[in-house]
């Protein structure tokens, strides 16, 4: 709260406060437009029919991070799936891909090109499952086969048009989650997440009541809802810190190195990605069942085993894939043989370690004990609604899953340390402003004459000798700090 306070008493915080709110604006007014071709009466209809349904599978998923448009076919039916499903792709294919790899590491340049390639696989992807959600919601599969008729006008020309029409909102939102990440304050693909998810959590919760005992249940999952998001953000915010020390080595008359710091590693390495990466692969023998006969036994057996996030198989196969996901993910997005060969390479080494590959084995050892400890962590609170609904015998569905409170609490946090940290740089900044500007000019052109004095001296005095230690200075320098950006 004090954050808030201080960025909306600061103009320029202000002013990218409300650019984020009119972008937000704008996402719900276009989760609300109907796809040309839609029979929105129709469609209401089925959303309300389904209104008691389950989330846990990839659906529900793409109708959650959509908020809601997928369910009621708006332009804005996909959401942000198609650009979060590429970026995954994009950063798993490092592995596989040794130029994906070289980008990755040439710095800001290499990002930017990665960057591109993402927008390139998201409008890839945004026409397949705009034709997918075109053809199951023709067929009545997108709606359980509860409602039929949404879309009137069969024709191929019909359909071109709406898949024309959804793939160009996803590259608006993908545009528009760029000016909020370059003139707004967090993440802008984050942002909308958040706002997704939000925007139909209180109806859901507010379903509860209408049940048997209703008051009390929702008594109950509101408190076991603010537990468990403050349990999240704890652990969100834990660290292991591993000390780096740096060597000093002296070059020419002055001492460069010796810096102490530490590598942050976190808990939950892989994020939200195990959950999601369970649900979409358990909802894909749903998905095929669908084109089957119900009469027909293998058909039946997924139905019952695998269409409710309740069952036993469903709960062990959620459980199995989120821990194998989680090492899988995490041992993609941190290589201890990389890390080590950085720090060696800038003079950097963990006390009491070697440097090379005794450093990467003993990186390797943590990162397996946290990922242990990070998976049970996410199998917790992923399982926590399905408990919850057992327990409570509930008849809806919970506003909230295991993935909805990991995004919740990791966005909020993100959003508010970068808020954080940019009030305390505009205050410096309105510091040095206030500061006297002919003392501060004159401060400035003393020490620019020392400088030039002394510079002018050592050359006279050895001019090639001079020239090779500044030069040999400006690498360790240099390599000293990324390598503390690297640890960091």
């Amino acid at each position: 709260m004090k954050t808030l306070i201080q960025a909306l008493r600061t103009k320029e915080l202000r002013n990218k406060i409300l650019f984020v709110l009119l972008m937000i604006l704008i996402y719900r007014i276009g989760s609300y437009i109907p796809t040309p071709g839609v029979d929105y009466k129709a469609v209401h209809e089925c959303v309300t029919t389904m209104s008691g349904s389950s989330q846990e599978n990839f659906v529900g998923l793409v109708n959650l991070f959509s908020g809601g448009s997928l369910l009621q076919l708006s332009i804005f039916a996909l959401g942000v799936t198609p650009y979060i499903t590429a970026s995954i792709v994009i950063q798993l294919l490092r592995v596989v891909i040794p130029r994906f790899e070289q980008l990755h590491r040439e710095g800001q340049s290499g990002e930017a090109k990665l960057t591109e390639y993402t927008r390139y696989l998201t409008i890839g992807l945004a026409v397949l499952q705009s034709s997918t959600i075109i053809v199951t919601a023709r067929t009545g599969a997108l709606f359980n086969y509860m409602c039929s008729d949404v879309i009137p006008d069969t024709s191929f020309a019909n359909m071109l048009i709406m898949v024309m029409v959804l793939t160009g909102a996803t590259g608006f939102i993908m545009w528009m989650a760029e000016l909020v990440t370059d003139k707004g304050i967090g993440n802008g693909m984050s942002v909308l997440i958040f706002i997704s998810i939000c925007s139909g959590f209180l109806n859901n919760l507010w379903n509860i009541h209408t049940e048997e005992n209703g008051w009390v249940k929702f008594g109950v999952v509101v408190g076991v809802f603010i537990v468990i998001l403050i349990f999240v953000d704890y652990v969100e915010l834990c660290q292991r810190r591993i000390p780096v020390q740096y060597t000093r080595r002296m070059i020419g008359r002055k001492m460069y190195g010796g810096s102490s710091t530490y590598l942050p590693l976190k808990i939950n390495m892989s994020g939200v990605i195990p959950p999601i990466f369970a649900s979409s692969i358990l909802s894909v023998p749903t998905l095929i069942s669908q084109f089957g006969n119900s009469d027909q036994s293998w058909v039946q057996w997924i139905n019952t085993n695998l269409g409710s996030s309740t069952t036993v198989w469903y709960i062990v196969l959620y459980s199995l894939m989120i821990v194998f996901f989680t090492f899988f993910y995490t041992s993609v997005t941190f290589n201890p043989e990389e890390v080590a060969d950085d720090m060696k390479e800038y003079g950097g080494f963990i006390p009491g370690v070697r440097a090379g590959r005794a450093t990467a084995e003993y990186l390797n050892y943590v990162m397996n004990r946290l990922n242990t400890v990070g998976a049970i962590y996410i199998l917790f609170v992923a399982l926590i609604p399905t408990v919850l609904i057992k327990a409570l015998n509930l008849n809806t569905s919970l506003p909230f899953g295991g993935t909805t409170i990991l995004i919740i609490a990791g966005v909020g946090l993100d959003t508010l340390r970068q808020a954080k940290a940019q009030t305390e740089q505009f205050q410096y900044e309105h510091f040095l402003v206030a500061q006297d500007p002919e003392k501060i000019e004159d401060s400035t052109d003393d020490e620019t004459d020392e400088s030039v004095d002394s510079q002018t001296e050592a050359s006279a005095d050895d001019q090639a000798t001079e020239e090779a230690e500044t030069a040999t200075a400006d690498t360790d320098s240099d390599s000293t700090d990324k390598a503390s950006a690297d640890a960091e």
